[in-house]
């Protein structure tokens, strides 16, 4: 029996999630806290022998990697094929202010997500099909090893939603996917068993211990 081990986290927080703005392929820089949900990861995941590190492309998501991987020396890239769903004329935009201009196609994103498009973006489906095709080939690249990749909140969704065989327009129940939350997915012999999903064990409470 081989069993394949990968980790998927989220980012950390970032200068437009606490705007509420929508950042798809473009970037904002994390902040203080969200580089600090990136260390309490790395910080806990100090033990857990990887054999490489994986990152969207996109700077917040690589910076996250580079944090959780600290001074150990892991093998790090970064690929498109990770990038959150490009949202096209939403992006950089306020979320408030889309629901009011386009009431249709937010109720969509949120309420139904395999029907939502929008002028310039990618649908969650093309997201989930070029995600788990890069996926696919780091697991057959890394057999019977462990890996991590830091990605987005859709990435990790639709992912995840792939293990689970979870139906799209359920992809927004529960668990909710905080910064630096962690998945992970042993895969044995072909067969999947989620171990963790959307775990926040690692965050820090103000008293200095794990929450």
């Amino acid at each position: 029996m081989t069993t394949t081990t990968v980790y998927i986290t989220r980012h950390g927080q970032t200068e437009w999630n606490v705007q509420k703005r929508m950042q798809g392929h473009q970037d904002s820089p994390l902040t203080p806290l969200g580089v600090q949900q990136a260390e309490w990861l790395g910080k806990a995941m100090q033990d857990v022998h990887l054999d490489a590190v994986y990152a969207s492309s996109s700077p917040r998501a690589l910076r996250t990697a580079e944090i959780i991987r600290g001074e150990r020396e892991i093998p790090l890239a970064a690929f498109d094929e990770f990038k959150e769903i490009r949202l096209g004329i939403w992006e950089g935009r306020d979320a408030g202010e889309l629901e009011v201009q386009y009431p249709e196609q937010h109720q969509l994103f949120w309420g139904d997500p395999g029907l939502f498009s929008i002028p310039g973006g990618e649908t969650f489906a093309e997201v989930q099909e070029r995600a788990l095709g890069k996926l696919r080939e780091l697991i057959a690249l890394h057999e019977g090893g462990t890996i991590l990749i830091a990605t987005h909140t859709v990435v990790v969704k639709v992912l995840m939603a792939y293990f689970e065989d979870r139906a799209m327009e359920k992809l927004w129940d529960l668990p909710y996917i905080h910064p630096t939350c962690l998945c992970r997915i042993d895969i044995t012999d072909g067969v999947p068993e989620i171990v963790l999903h959307g775990d926040t064990s690692h965050y820090v409470t103000s008293e200095g211990e794990a929450d």
